[in-house]
């Protein structure tokens, strides 16, 4: 009598052991996402880098060798970006003893939870923000906060003495010297006035506060594009997750071209902020949350 392969003993043992090293491999492999959800949760999720950069400005006030800026951008305050996070995140701030501190949007995120949970998150982020021991504090809008809109986002920054700059310039003095700080509307959801921004005939450097970074390719064209010295972003969250050779997995539009870090165009230097919270997923990889501390000196 003729045995069929696969009817013999030897051939069935085959399969089960197979079909036992296909299911090995599953559980492995799922044992091995679960574990990287878990350290991208809450471990990766929580470690709060700060680079500390030396910005070199050409034209800087005597006033203003040394000037300390610490950056915060993306909170989105508290959906995912927990409180007690915040508040580790602004006793790193108060560590660092800024001269000043601008926020570069997104305080809250906005859908898939109602908007009365944004509004309320936003009144919640301003009260932590409140805690900033710093008195010069400057920000501007995102594209989350662009849904509440700023009419309704100023008053509450304004009660915890946090100025929102939309398309509108101040000047930072020491000993008759100045630093204008700019602040545009988001570049995602608005179309940006640089003719208000921006100061037509500063007298001393200008810093252009932008939410999205990939704006700087417009800026740079704009005829008072060279009049800014160094313009701050975030967005992009640099990727958020962010894998070995492939890098991000997703960038937002807007934060495209420039994702993380700093950059020389030209004359114009632009620096995006990785951010503090997290949007889609309450995950992050190879991509801490971060504080950035600039130190201005003359270039």
């Amino acid at each position: 009598m003729t045995v069929k392969l696969a009817d013999s003993p030897v051939a069935e043992r085959d399969q089960q052991e197979t079909l036992l090293n296909r299911r090995s491999f599953l559980r492995g492999a799922g044992l091995v996402a679960a574990g990287m959800a878990l350290y991208s949760g809450e471990i990766a999720r929580h470690e709060i880098s700060i680079p500390a950069l030396t910005i070199p400005i050409r034209n800087l006030p005597p006033a203003f060798q040394g000037f300390r800026i610490v950056q915060l951008s993306d909170i989105h305050y508290d959906e995912y970006t927990e409180p007690y996070f915040v508040r580790r995140v602004i006793d790193h701030v108060n560590a660092l003893a800024p001269d000043l501190v601008l926020l570069t949007g997104d305080y809250i995120s906005f859908a898939p939870l109602p908007v009365s949970f944004a509004r309320g998150a936003m009144v919640r982020c301003a009260a932590a923000l409140a805690r900033i021991a710093c008195p010069l504090r400057l920000a501007v809008m995102g594209n989350h906060d662009s849904f509440l809109g700023a009419p309704y986002i100023r008053p509450i920054l304004d009660a915890v003495d946090i100025p929102l700059l939309v398309n509108r310039h101040v000047a930072i003095e020491r000993a008759g010297q100045r630093l204008w700080i700019a602040g545009i509307h988001d570049p995602v959801t608005h179309t940006p006035d640089l003719d208000a921004a921006i100061p037509a005939s500063p007298d001393g450097p200008v810093l252009l506060m932008s939410h999205g970074p990939d704006y700087a390719d417009t800026v740079l064209a704009h005829p008072r594009g060279p009049l800014v010295d160094l313009m701050l972003a975030g967005h992009s969250h640099g990727g958020q997750i962010r894998l070995p050779f492939v890098g991000a997995l997703h960038t937002p539009v807007g934060g495209q071209k420039y994702v993380e870090g700093l950059f020389h165009l030209g004359g114009m230097q632009l620096y995006v902020n990785r951010g503090i919270g997290t949007v889609g997923l309450p995950l992050r990889l190879n991509c801490p949350p971060e504080i950035t501390l600039f130190t201005l000196q003359q270039a």
